[in-house]
């Protein structure tokens, strides 16, 4: 989000770039993520959570600093290139780990908080700009530049933290360099083990942190009756990118200067956050877990289409509380489709490559989503958001189809026990 608040600042400008390279650079970033994914996460299993997620942030805000250097498109598609594999396998790793700590009831909420750091800091990135953005030739330093030091910078304080603070599990319950704010004994490491313990069939903990083998990997993607899953994220959150890439800019178009356009794209994210906790509050609450989803995206698709609509019709403020709703409804179904995914896992090593696919699926949509928006279609974007429209549907359609095939193979498994294939031995969750 800092590169939309950026671009707000002049930095296509500065270093000579154009929409084109722009979208390219982000898709160079999404292709780093994608490559290294399932490798990833895989180290981490290895490592635990507290020393590859720390050195992991670490190494981002670094590269995410260095972007104050950037002079020409060759820098800028090479740093959102580094960034992209910087970032690969925190998003699964940090999500599996909320996995290995809360039960299943408990865990659609924790996934929605987890999901504020992102998507809050999305809602946060064009506020902080819009006053970082006055240090605009400070010590010879663009407004555009400031946003990459500081922001860099703060990640890095960011990691720091991870190493005196993150807990690696109910295995290893303290951080690695300090005794950690809240301190669990060992004993309360057994009482909560034997507490995530109560939600597998057998009653018996199993350990969360693995070695997983290629094996396990292949069995795990070529699990058919999950790929509906990864279709329809890979669709929906498509439409997330050009959304958090040009929203400062197309508010900027509507008359507003570019410190209160920064200000005011951050309102809909700031909303989101309240509409992912309460589709997170009743897919828990409920246990509905697939109708919770159906429900989300079909609100986004609603937006949509009044957006699309009647977009062109009204005046500045009321476009600017159309796309505010856009973006107040475009991830709120991200948070619980992850957690219903989640729960239809059999085992640790099963949850932790599904999620890993599940997040390579969405940085997939994220990459070809980049070229929703193009300069010609300036500056409301129609042919865009109609782009938008038919992939949001498309992806509505694959989730109430997962939401069948599990019907089926459950009404099948009530009927007969099944033998053969393990992936069929589970009742799934609706």
């Amino acid at each position: 989000m800092n590169l939309a608040s950026a671009l707000t600042g002049g930095f296509a400008t500065d270093i000579g770039i154009n929409q084109s390279t722009i979208n390219l650079g982000n898709q160079m970033l999404f292709l780093g993520i994608m490559v290294l994914e399932i490798p990833s996460n895989m180290i981490l299993q290895r490592l635990g959570p507290r020393k590859y997620m720390s050195g992991q942030v670490l190494v981002f805000g670094f590269i995410a600093t260095m972007q104050i250097f950037v002079k020409n498109r060759y820098v800028f598609l090479v740093s959102r290139a580094f960034l992209g594999l910087a970032e690969a396998g925190y998003i699964p790793g940090a999500l599996y780990t909320l996995s290995t700590w809360y039960r299943r009831r408990e865990l659609a909420k924790r996934v929605a908080i987890f999901s504020f750091g992102m998507f809050g800091g999305n809602a946060l990135s064009p506020l902080l700009a819009s006053g970082i953005l006055k240090l605009d030739g400070r010590q010879g330093i663009s407004g555009w530049q400031w946003i990459f030091l500081l922001e860099g910078v703060f990640t890095m304080t960011v990691a720091i933290l991870l190493l005196l603070l993150l807990p690696g599990s109910p295995e290893y319950t303290k951080p690695l360099f300090w005794k950690g704010f809240i301190r669990i004994s060992s004993n309360e490491g057994i009482l909560l083990q034997k507490r995530i313990a109560a939600d597998y069939p057998e009653h018996e903990y199993k350990a969360q942190h693995i070695i997983i083998t290629p094996k396990k990997v292949w069995k795990t993607v070529s699990h058919w009756r999950r790929w509906p899953h990864f279709l329809a994220t890979s669709l929906v959150f498509s439409t997330w990118s050009p959304l958090t890439t040009y929203t400062p800019t197309i508010i900027m178009s509507l008359g507003f200067d570019r410190t209160s356009a920064n200000a005011l794209a951050s309102v809909g994210s700031f909303i989101a956050l309240a509409v992912v906790f309460a589709f997170a509050f009743i897919s828990d609450r409920t246990n509905k877990r697939g109708l919770t989803v159906a429900i989300a995206i079909t609100c986004y698709l609603i937006t949509l289409i009044v957006g699309r609509t009647i977009g062109s019709n009204v005046g500045k403020w009321s476009k600017w509380g159309l796309w505010t709703s856009i973006n107040a409804f475009a991830i709120g179904y991200h948070p619980v489709h992850n957690t219903w995914l989640q729960l239809n896992c059999t085992d640790p090593a099963e949850r932790s490559i599904s999620i890993a696919m599940w997040v390579m699926s969405a940085i997939t949509g994220l990459m070809y989503g980049t070229q929703y928006f193009q300069a010609g279609d300036k500056p409301l974007y129609h042919r865009g958001l109609s782009i938008m429209i038919g992939v949001v549907l498309g992806g509505l359609v694959l989730v109430s189809l997962q939401e069948l095939i599990y019907y089926f193979h459950n009404k099948h498994f009530v009927k007969q026990d099944p033998e053969g294939d393990e992936n069929q031995k589970q009742l799934y969750i609706l």
